[in-house]
């Protein structure tokens, strides 16, 4: 469905992707992209417009990503000039942070079609940032977890944290590239205007956070790792000594398990005392040697609760 919406200074028009036939049927650039909007449904940006010529930001933005289903996504599809903005499938429901009236209000207030979408980005990019600071909370408490309990299931929430981290930075970079396509453009009262630099500098501030909280995780999955090979290091050496110490006992259980005809320890009066006791002299005389070289180190002591290594 096509509704319209004239501000003071400027026209909105939003379109609907099913009913794009015969809205603009003449030779027009407009009307290449109509026809191109319903092949389209990936990210793009395309930037026309030179000297003496009209100047036109069009294209296409994933602007909702489900983080756990690829295909549960929303996209909206534009064509900006100065006095007018052409939208299609973009909703007022879109926006989760202001009310359809208020929205309405502000857009009306300002100059342009440009800056009327650069309002509408940067409300897209705020809703982001509520979304950051979700992620903050659940990346707190994941960072607490670790050292508390580090096993399967934090490893888990890890690297899943991680992953919306990437879907959140997979829809903020083209709109990077937008508000670059927008300033390349070089609309007249727009790159050095309030809105667009709001816009920018909330653009930036998303920006910023991710790319902090993308170290925080990594530092998180680093530690993770240290502990994890630390910890698997300490099986395997806990394993080896073990065995050391275990070998008299199985040497002389081998010896003595034997079947051959002639063996005098059989006929010994105190053979079995004589044999317990080799067993066990040999065993601690091993286990102090080991323990006198420092091999043992902290291996056969449990790990305290809370700590990450000891």
């Amino acid at each position: 469905m096509e509704s319209n919406m004239n501000f003071d200074q400027w026209k909105w028009v939003q379109l609907n992707k099913n009913e794009l036939h015969a809205v603009w049927d003449q030779e027009t650039m407009l009307s290449g992209w109509l026809a191109n909007v319903r092949k389209n449904n990936n990210n793009c940006v395309k930037v026309h417009g030179f000297i003496d010529e009209e100047r036109v930001v069009n294209g296409s933005l994933i602007y909702r990503q489900n983080v756990d289903a690829e295909e549960d996504r929303q996209i909206f599809h534009f064509y900006i000039t100065s006095n007018t903005l052409f939208t299609v499938d973009l909703e007022f429901t879109s926006f989760k942070q202001l009310e359809p009236d208020v929205m309405l209000r502000q857009l009306n207030k300002t100059e342009n079609a440009v800056d009327g979408f650069l309002f509408l980005l940067g409300e897209l990019v705020n809703d982001i940032l509520v979304e950051i600071d979700q992620f903050e909370v659940s990346l707190q408490k994941l960072m607490w977890g670790v050292k508390k309990q580090n096993n399967m299931r934090i490893l888990e929430h890890i690297f899943q944290q991680r992953h919306e981290l990437l879907v959140c930075n997979n829809l903020l970079i083209p709109i990077q590239e937008l508000k670059m396509a927008i300033e390349e453009t070089n609309f007249p009262n727009v790159n050095n205007g309030e809105i667009f630099i709001r816009t920018c500098k909330r653009i930036e501030r998303a920006m910023v956070l991710l790319r902090e909280y993308e170290q925080e995780i990594d530092s998180v999955i680093h530690l993770e790792e240290v502990i994890s090979s630390h910890r698997g290091n300490e099986i395997m050496k806990t394993l080896t000594v073990l065995t050391t110490i275990f070998t008299p006992i199985m040497a002389f259980g081998a010896l003595w398990g034997m079947n051959f005809k002639h063996m005098p320890e059989l006929e010994w009066k105190y053979g079995y005392l004589i044999s317990i006791i080799s067993i066990i002299l040999s065993t601690a005389l091993l286990y102090g040697y080991i323990k006198t070289k420092g091999w043992t180190g902290d291996l056969l002591k449990g790990k305290k609760k809370g700590s990450f290594f000891r």
